[in-house]
């Protein structure tokens, strides 16, 4: 214990998940669910967070079906992309159609996050074993004889101890347990940069979601209902010269890409309104250390480009519970289970982040910086190929299931 903390309480627990988004919200309810101990620490007071991803893929649906919840989650106020297609001042392309995939969910769901992770944690409150602690901000991991034991917080009262046989991280791209772990990463350059925004929606407009491609410029529209949410993509390094010509710059911009949002795009009054999300791509070479497990966004960055890091990260949780409910049952878990998940998992990360890449490389960099027009890649004018994006987006490399 470190003697310059005053330690309010010290807990055990068998598994303790510092994060409380998908993948921690995901892995607690299926460990709960086996009846091994979990402590879920969440260092923000409520799971409200402005510009999450918000998709829920085929591939999480049939999870959720698998663990009798998909009809109660699509009865959550949603809305549904059946196809992801773009539009430039010459055609409109499809890009991926889901609706041609062989699943029960043929389509991306909208749903926000934050109402996903309510549903999930009031759903691992069923279980006694189940204990989520939020506005616990994890400040350092306990390491004893080489081996992660747990960690400490600062929380209501002062400082907190965990003591867990396991210690997982799923707290996100600026993982603290990353950065406390010592994790080197592999990082890709990302040629972007992405403006999040939202515009009212008018009903009579296209229900699903639509790029705008021109040359120098991309602009995404998600169906949230009543609004748009709108991703303004930009070259990298490209915030500040944005942000120096002015907002009123921003909306003449986005107005002549999408002219139909002039007679709303006054509702964009303030810096204030604008998400600044920097884009970056990486996956930590090792994603364990003994007693040290870190997997979604903490484990490997995902690109926004076909919304599928709630998917990775959630497939990543399925695994681990598979892998290491039984050694977390016998209270013991050997570092060849932690290697276990990593070699399960990082395959699938980095065939979907080369795939991501091209994306970035055939289509957004010319665009942005070469003030090219959309032209698809040439291997996705394949017929052979035709859905090879819909599949990766929607359902991952290789399919992921419940397995406890």
């Amino acid at each position: 214990m470190n003697d310059a903390h005053e330690i309010v309480d010290v807990i055990t627990t068998d598994c303790c998940i510092v994060g409380g988004g998908p993948a921690g919200a995901v892995l607690s309810l299926l460990l709960a669910r086996q009846g091994i101990s979990v402590m879920l620490l969440e260092a923000h007071k409520d799971f409200d967070r402005d510009f999450r991803g918000d998709t829920i893929h085929p591939s999480v649906m049939q999870i959720m079906e698998e663990l009798g919840l998909s009809d109660r989650i699509l009865q959550l106020p949603h809305t549904k992309m059946h196809r992801l297609q773009i539009q430039t001042p010459q055609d409109t392309v499809t890009l991926a159609d889901f609706s041609r995939l062989k699943t029960r969910y043929p389509y991306i769901m909208m749903l926000p996050q934050v109402k996903f992770l309510e549903f999930i944690t009031q759903e691992a409150q069923k279980y006694p074993n189940f204990h989520l602690v939020m506005g616990a901000n994890v400040q350092e991991l306990i390491a004893e004889n080489g081996v992660i034991q747990g960690v400490r917080y600062r929380g209501q009262g002062g400082w907190h101890e965990v003591r867990a046989i396991l210690t997982i991280g799923a707290d996100g791209r600026h993982s603290r347990l990353r950065q406390l772990g010592g994790f080197e990463s592999i990082e890709t350059s990302s040629p972007m940069d992405v403006l999040w925004f939202r515009l009212p929606r008018q009903s009579e407009e296209i229900a699903g979601g639509m790029g705008r491609f021109a040359a120098g410029h991309i602009v995404v529209m998600l169906n949230r209902g009543e609004e748009w949410q709108i991703a303004y993509v930009i070259p990298k390094g490209g915030y500040q010269q944005l942000r120096t010509a002015g907002l009123e710059a921003l909306r003449k911009s986005i107005v002549e890409i999408i002219p139909e949002l002039n007679n709303r795009i006054q509702n964009l009054q303030d810096w204030s309104q604008v998400a600044f999300l920097s884009v970056e791509s990486s996956r930590v070479q090792r994603w364990y250390l003994p007693g040290l497990l870190l997997i979604g966004d903490a484990a490997h960055v995902m690109s926004p480009v076909g919304g599928v890091g709630i998917n990775y990260a959630i497939q990543d949780a399925v695994v681990t519970a598979n892998v290491l409910s039984k050694s977390l049952k016998q209270r013991y878990v050997e570092v060849s289970d932690l290697a276990q998940v990593q070699q399960r998992r990082e395959l699938p990360t980095r065939l979907i982040q080369a795939f991501q890449n091209l994306i970035q490389k055939q289509i957004f960099t010319p665009i942005l910086t070469e003030n090219q027009t959309f032209q698809p890649p040439w291997l996705l004018r394949l017929p052979i190929l035709r859905d090879l994006p819909a599949r990766l987006i929607a359902l991952g490399v290789f399919p992921v299931h419940v397995q406890i």
